[in-house]
């Protein structure tokens, strides 16, 4: 403005006097012209539209150039079309475009609380609104109906704070029916974390079935016992005892009965009458009291202890060389594949003797044999982290195998020295004695050895220096006699085996290949490659799946590798590497391992 006058001045006084209109001309140039510190851009900031906002919610309150009244259960909130349009694009919807209420006075909308409606034009003209544990509901509803996101995502989050043992499942089902994943998944995990609280709450007992079973499966469960699961889900059946009664075997499916403390098994569940009357469950009780005898042998996901238990199932390497010629490893080291840690155990005794045999007996591991001490059997003890000798073999052997069935171990075949063995030994642990079984139709070393289907298997192996078997034997423990079944596609040596849901499978022999063996039809199918040929591996099943241990390559090394086979998906995948290169080692998974209880 001052370099506008100025120049007036200066044109005055030279006797040139400005029209109109070229007086207009310098205004609208002058933007243009005018530039550095000659102007100044003036903002007032937030403060500007909080004043505005403040003074339509003064004229809301005043009923001062209201254009509309919204109308909630007979009140009546009069309101500015304007101001609602501009937070709500559910009343943007409304008023522009040509429906009936964007033309009438009075809208009526129904579906909502009074006091919903009156909180959420608060935040609206105000931007604020208290929510309360009374209000939060049907202020989420009403926000979610209204489209504002940010009010409902602050509702959701309030809700979040309020997570307590006797709401979550409340929660978690308000979450669930608004589609509120984030809010969802939070509450799933605080019950699961809190679950021995939560089971006594009243909203534990208004659950589906569905939901039930959603938490007493996973693994992910946090109880100190399974005692814990078994009483949540009987108190759960008898809260509507008429209609849950039938639900009752299904329930039990998901409960880990068999790790069940053996005395609470006997004086608790077999006297509850519920479960006497339920001749469904009987296979269930049945399972659980062969586990109580038989221990890791007998596998089904009810042997699969939960994790927040203290115990979790982990594989044991035993012993085991990292070269041809090289040293034998006095290690036992144990590998949990759902942490991927590794934990140095008690060394092996006596670790110069090699090629012996290794297997799980319920908890503990047994080590039988050896090219030095042929006849030694050690057993280690995973309570006290301790190696104890136990009965000899009457026989001593290397290159044999064993194998846990009907809770007693079996040593099959194998080698002297001189010839190979068909002799077998059965060691009963109660007794700590070792008696011969009818022997092999066919002498053995190295072949694969599993139990399955209350039957014991010695698959392949070696008659001699020369030639390897592809002939499968049969043992029946009942007649104490030996068959044929059909033979593994390849003959080979070195191979190893496992038993998983009624089936067997075999890897190794410097072959790339996995084969399964189905005992009850009695065929063999290819199931999938390894990457690389390998034998003398071990293998173990954990968590229901297949691992595949070290072993060793076509040029003799021994490797680090760690495969992973899921049977439900016939993936292979590599998972982990072990602390060393090692093959001819012993490798059983312990199903009770107590990790916070457990000493070095």
């Amino acid at each position: 403005m001052v370099l506008i006058l100025g120049r007036r001045l200066v044109r005055e006084e030279n006797g040139v006097r400005e029209s109109p209109a070229t007086k207009r001309k310098v205004f609208e140039m002058d933007n243009k012209q005018l530039t550095g510190h000659e102007f100044f851009e003036f903002n007032s900031g937030a403060s500007h539209s909080e004043s505005i906002l403040q003074t339509f919610n003064e004229f809301r309150e005043g009923r001062l150039f209201t254009d509309v009244i919204i109308c909630v259960e007979g009140r009546e909130f009069p309101c500015h079309r304007a101001v609602l349009s501009s937070c709500s694009s559910y009343f943007r919807a409304m008023f522009c475009n040509d429906h009936r209420e964007s033309r009438e006075m009075l809208v009526e909308i129904n579906g909502i609380f009074a006091e919903a409606m009156d909180c959420f034009l608060q935040y609206v003209y105000t931007g604020k609104v208290k929510i309360t544990t009374e209000n939060v509901q049907y202020l989420f509803e009403t926000s979610s109906l209204f489209q504002i996101g940010i009010l409902r995502d602050a509702c959701a989050k309030f809700l979040e704070e309020q997570l307590d043992p006797c709401n979550c499942l409340g929660i978690q089902h308000f979450a669930d029916t608004h589609s509120l994943k984030t809010l969802f998944t939070k509450c799933k995990t605080y019950a699961q974390q809190a679950f021995e609280i939560v089971v006594q709450h009243d909203e534990f007992l208004e659950l589906g079935k569905a939901e039930l079973i959603d938490y007493i499966s996973t693994d992910d469960l946090v109880v100190n016992k399974e005692e814990v699961v078994f009483e949540a889900v009987m108190r759960w059946v008898y809260h509507h005892v008429d209609v849950r009664r039938p639900m009752l075997q299904e329930l039990l499916t998901h409960v880990r009965l068999p790790l069940l403390h053996p005395n609470y098994f006997v004086q608790t569940l077999e006297v509850d009458q519920l479960i006497q009357n339920a001749p469904d469950c009987y296979q269930l009780l049945h399972e659980a009291r062969r586990y109580h005898i038989l221990g890791n042998e007998m596998m089904s996901p009810r042997t699969r202890p939960r994790r927040s238990t203290g115990y979790s199932e982990v594989i044991v390497v035993v012993g085991g060389c990292e070269r041809v010629g090289g040293f034998n490893l006095p290690y036992t080291d144990c590998y949990d594949p759902v942490t991927g840690e590794w934990k140095a155990l008690a060394k092996l005794p006596e670790f110069t003797k090699s090629e012996y045999a290794v297997c799980a007996l319920r908890n503990d591991i047994l080590v039988s044999g050896g090219r030095i001490n042929g006849r030694d059997v050690w057993m280690y003890n995973s309570q006290l982290n301790l190696w104890i000798r136990v009965a000899s073999l009457n026989k001593g052997r290397w290159r044999h195998k064993m194998a846990v069935l009907l809770g007693k171990v079996y040593v099959v075949g194998g080698y002297d020295g001189q010839n190979r063995l068909s002799s077998v030994e059965c060691y009963d642990s109660f007794s700590n004695r070792w008696t011969d079984a009818a022997p092999l139709k066919e002498a053995v070393s190295s072949p694969a050895v599993t139990s399955c289907v209350g039957k014991l298997f010695v698959i392949g192996g070696g008659p001699d220096d020369n030639t390897c078997s592809d002939k499968v034997q049969c043992y029946d423990p009942d007649s104490n006699t030996w068959l044929l079944r059909a033979s593994i596609p390849i003959a080979k040596r070195c191979i190893t085996a496992v038993s998983l849901n009624n089936l067997v499978y075999v890897a190794g022999g410097l072959t790339k290949a996995i084969y399964c063996y189905d005992p009850v039809e009695d065929f063999w199918i290819h199931v999938q490659n390894m990457f690389s040929r390998q034998e003398n591996c071990g293998m173990s099943v954990c968590n229901g799946k297949i691992f595949i241990l070290g072993g060793r390559g076509e040029n003799g090394e021994a490797t680090d590798t760690i495969l992973c086979y899921d049977p439900a998906t016939s993936i292979l995948t590599g998972v982990a590497a072990m602390p060393r290169p090692v093959s001819y080692h012993g490798c059983v998974t312990i199903h009770r391992y107590n990790e916070k209880t457990f000493k070095m």
